[in-house]
């Protein structure tokens, strides 16, 4: 807190005024939650935990359909605890494959009378993965902690603050009809000002990575307004799009597409800004004669190597994403132009190149704003050096 009094009173009055805007936005934004959509599908059902504890071979009722089995599970929770129930399987290709020992979540059917004899009172919902998924997150809380610490613990509640914020603000407040654009960015500043808080300390090298951070935000935002705006995207790429959509109010399937850009950016500018900043406090600290163009220099340089491996991170992350469609053009031999073209993957490709623009922007914003704060003695005794291995 030392190295934040010591700061210039005009990089206070900004960052506060940041501060402000966010709460500002957070309140007027915050979501009413009174009168949201629903959709009415099955994803709204109850599903109950189940074990499978049989599998019984049938005859296959679907032409060219083979391996059909009766699968007997046993439902551990609900109205019907502890009663053994069947649901068929295999009369389907996209029918999953089931073992002895499985858990499963089953939906309860109304059975009306006169139904065909497949129908049973329960169906098969989907595999319950909630424990294998509950000791990967332990594993990774362990390992968060024991390598950084109390930073490293600090960093964890900070990303239990991100879910919070994504999921009782960003989401409720889209669904509400508010502009998903806002939304995206009064969200992303708060989780940048809370986790960075949290993760890095107050002071010059927080101060610095939040304003870079910030400016890259926002250049990143206007330019995926003015790309998706150039391109014709709509944001009807997808099946979850189009039932969205089906759910009517005055959800914007575009303002979707850019909220996806602007929060994607964030976490990569985070990390990619903190470094930089702590890159001009280390060489501020080696060297305490050197002025801001021999700190921007050498951070910039450091900069340069980040930016190529973060930006091959965010390419290959959106390739992830849209692995299967490019797969789906593969097999249908479509040509390369027309894959390209298809809203599907040029959505991907306008985000991973203004994700990328709003990265490289971000280097030469922080280094300037830490080597300003760095030369003129603004650094905090505890500010550290922040690294990132790729």
């Amino acid at each position: 807190m030392a190295g934040l009094r010591s700061l210039p009173v005009g990089i206070l009055a900004l960052v506060g005024c940041l501060l402000v805007a966010t709460v500002g936005g957070l309140i007027a934004l915050w979501p009413d939650r009174s009168d949201q959509p629903k959709l009415d599908t099955s994803l709204r059902a109850p599903t109950y935990d189940a074990e499978v504890v049989a599998l019984e071979p049938v005859r296959c009722r679907t032409p060219g359909a083979r391996d059909c089995k009766t699968i007997k599970a046993e439902v551990l929770n609900g109205p019907d605890e502890g009663r053994v129930v069947r649901f068929p399987s295999g009369e389907s290709t996209a029918d999953p494959r089931f073992a002895a020992g499985d858990r499963v979540r089953l939906t309860k059917n109304d059975v009306p009378e006169g139904a065909p004899p497949g129908l049973g009172p329960y169906s098969f919902a989907d595999f319950d993965r909630r424990s294998p998924m509950l000791w990967l997150l332990l594993g990774f809380a362990a390992i968060v902690v024991v390598f950084g610490r109390l930073r490293g613990f600090l960093a964890l509640i900070g990303l239990g603050i991100s879910v919070a914020v994504i999921a009782a603000f960003i989401v409720p407040a889209i669904l509400d009809g508010t502009s998903p654009l806002a939304v995206a960015v009064v969200g992303s500043m708060a989780v940048m000002f809370t986790t960075m808080g949290l993760a890095h300390g107050i002071g010059p090298k927080s101060v610095a990575a939040s304003l870079g951070t910030t400016a890259a935000l926002l250049l990143t935002a206007g330019l995926a307004v003015l790309s998706t705006e150039l391109a014709n995207i709509t944001g009807f790429s997808s099946e979850e799009a189009t039932l969205l959509q089906s759910v009517g109010g005055e959800l914007s399937l575009e303002g979707l597409v850019l909220a996806g850009i602007v929060i994607a950016a964030l976490g990569v500018l985070d990390d990619l800004t903190v470094s930089q900043a702590s890159a001009v406090m280390a060489l501020r600290r080696a060297n305490p004669a050197h002025g801001v163009r021999e700190l921007y220099r050498g951070a910039v340089l450091i900069g340069r190597d980040h930016v190529a491996a973060t930006v091959n991170t965010l390419v290959l992350a959106y390739v992830g994403a849209s692995l299967p469609v490019l797969l789906i053009f593969s097999v249908g031999d479509v040509a390369f132009a027309d894959a390209i073209n298809r809203e599907a993957v040029a959505q991907q490709v306008i985000g991973t190149l203004v994700g990328s623009v709003g990265l490289i922007a971000a280097v030469p914003l922080t280094t300037g704003i830490a080597a300003l704060l760095a030369a003129r003695g603004h650094l905090a005794p505890d500010e550290g050096l922040h690294t990132h291995a790729h």
